[in-house]
């Protein structure tokens, strides 16, 4: 089977979104969002608002020369979840590596409303990384201890 990589709206919204990652181009993020996206990760807090994201990436993205790409889509509107290959350099080892994981979309008309970003990423390993940081898993129904 062959990754799918394009042919829905959502894959050219998502890889608009990566060329403004990957160019720290805040209006091209900006235009892919919901004014009131919100983006959780598992290594850190969410970060909130069209702006607040991305302003977010373009100071971070560059700090590591992160370089994004999407893998593999399957796409049940209103979601879309990927597979994505981050090319980065850790200031740790100062060689560039790849960093992958998968992140859920979901969708509001042709614009990104939430991100769920779930990745491993050895450099910030941690027992507080085990799931997202900020998400209300009870209020959306997921098993709980």
């Amino acid at each position: 089977m062959q990754p799918r990589k394009e042919g829905h709206r959502y894959i050219e919204t998502i890889l608009k979104y990566y060329q403004g990652c990957n160019t720290a181009d805040v209006d091209i993020m900006m235009s892919t969002f919901t004014d009131d996206v919100v983006h959780y990760f598992v290594d850190h807090r969410e970060v909130r608002s069209a702006r607040g994201l991305a302003d977010y990436w373009a100071r971070v993205g560059p700090l590591t020369q992160a370089n994004w790409a999407l893998d593999h889509t399957v796409i049940q509107e209103p979601e879309a979840v990927i597979e994505w290959s981050m090319r980065w350099v850790p200031r740790q080892t100062g060689k560039p590596e790849l960093l992958r994981g998968s992140e859920w979309y979901l969708f509001e008309g042709e614009k990104i409303k939430e991100i769920r970003s779930y990745h491993a990423n050895f450099y910030l390993a941690s027992t507080g990384n085990a799931q997202l940081h900020d998400f209300d898993y009870a209020l959306r129904g997921y098993r709980q201890l």
